[in-house]
């Protein structure tokens, strides 16, 4: 076995996925009687909330992620590999992995998501996903190389593609992108591209649901379109994909538009290992567990976050996959755990909802903190402030500030350098393969 683990000594938990629902997990065992042995594909967490800051050069990808071994530095427990899961063996307590088989006695598969092109192979081959650093960078580098084939072109019908930007998604991240890409349109374009007029720059959002933001009130989601309409992106609200080819998006209703850049944020689905059965894999690939976060079926497996499904009267469709639900669940499961080995009565999870956030840009956010909901200034204060404490690291919290401050007075802060070409179709820039059970 590839982790030398002494099995005389305590009980090994395998948790895999470093994001925020394994964190907590691991957090939530320092100083326990177990042995904690982390896997995941990346030796870095990622503040996914910030990606489309990246993605526009605000930020540098190293703000938004910290070392997983330099994150449990201090803690004598815990280990961390780089690898792949391929297989859970759950008959036998392994899985099977890139650096080999590995036994556990307790097993927290928290692998998060990944974009959902729901089965369309061409958009998934020509759209642009960012649910990770190298996607975010991915589609930096396509944007600015985009703006740079524009200048080439003298004539405006060569330059519009080029120019044109379609956000399918409508959700926190495509209202988000497109405040951000509107932003730069608005204030930065004219000053790096004297030769383009911030005119000819066409930003679309559209998604198949009746408003942006749907998972919050429609107060924030009616103040969110306001702020957009402002910023001047044009909203393609009851609008359905049909198909991208990577020249033309085309909707069910017959509309078409000439775009080399369509970012797509419409939906996500559960990454999962083989060896999950079908049976108890629900709507969004994410895997079906009980009221204390195990897989149906087990006694000693664990699913958390967005690749977990627990289905109640009260949360029909699971819960939603955001990060304050990964967290609860990753300090609930670490708890459950230690009260396992115990011999204690285990607890139930039960999602303490803290509310939800929005930017749309310099001064404008949209706040529902409970029966709490308001818009502008203090909700944009509230978003920085939150995001600001939610990063991980000291020095992370200390860059992003001081490049959010730099931005805010200069409006021409960032990075958009073009340090290495994207060629659409030399690497994969669309989602990694997912296993739905077997």
């Amino acid at each position: 076995m590839s982790t030398n683990h002494d099995k005389t000594k305590f009980p090994l938990v395998v948790i895999v996925g470093g994001g925020f629902g394994g964190l907590n997990v691991a957090r939530q065992l320092e100083d326990q009687p177990v042995d904690i042995l982390m896997l995941d594909k990346h030796n870095y967490h990622t503040f996914q909330p910030l990606l489309y800051q990246v993605a526009m050069g605000s930020l540098e990808s190293e703000s938004i992620a910290f070392s997983l071994r330099k994150n449990f530095g201090g803690q004598k427990n815990f280990r961390f590999r780089i690898a792949d899961v391929s297989r859970v063996n759950a008959e036998n307590n392994t899985i099977e992995t890139t650096i080999g088989e590995i036994s556990y006695d307790y097993l927290v598969i928290a692998t998060g998501s990944t974009t959902n092109f729901f089965g369309n192979k061409d958009v998934e081959h020509h759209a642009m996903p960012m649910k990770s650093i190298p996607e975010a960078l991915n589609l930096r580098y396509l944007i600015f190389q985009n703006l740079e084939e524009a200048v080439l072109r003298k004539v405006k019908e060569e330059r519009e593609p080029y120019l044109t930007f379609v956000l399918v998604g409508a959700g926190p991240t495509g209202v988000e992108l497109a405040g951000a890409l509107a932003e730069f349109r608005n204030y930065v374009l004219e000053k790096d591209y004297p030769e383009l007029k911030k005119e000819d720059v066409k930003i679309y959002l559209c998604d198949f649901m009746p408003r942006t933001i749907g998972s919050m009130s429609e107060q924030a989601s009616h103040a969110s379109e306001e702020y957009l309409k402002k910023l001047g992106v044009e909203l393609m609200m009851n609008t359905k994909v049909s198909n991208y080819d990577g020249e033309t998006i085309t909707f069910e209703h017959g509309k078409s538009i000439k775009t080399k850049s369509v970012i797509w944020s419409a939906g996500v689905m559960g990454v999962i290992p083989k060896g999950i059965s079908k049976d108890i894999i629900e709507r969004g690939n994410r895997i079906r567990t009980d009221e204390f976060c195990r897989v149906i079926g087990t006694e000693n497996i664990f699913a958390i976050g967005d690749v977990a499904a627990m289905i109640t009267d009260e949360t029909p469709k699971g819960h939603p996959g955001v990060a304050q639900v990964a967290i609860q669940m990753g300090k609930n499961v670490g708890g459950n755990i230690v009260h396992l080995i115990k011999g204690e009565p285990t607890e139930p999870f039960k999602y303490n909802d803290k509310g939800s956030l929005a930017t749309i840009g310099r001064n404008k956010a949209v706040a529902d903190l409970g029966k709490i909901k308001f818009q502008g200034f203090f909700a944009w204060l509230v978003w920085i402030f939150v995001h600001l404490f939610s990063l991980v690291g000291t020095r992370n919290r200390i860059i992003v500030f001081i490049n959010w401050m730099a931005n805010y007075i200069n409006y021409n802060g960032g990075s958009r350098l073009i340090i290495r070409r994207f060629v659409r179709g030399s690497v994969s820039h669309t989602t990694e393969a997912v296993t739905k059970g077997e």
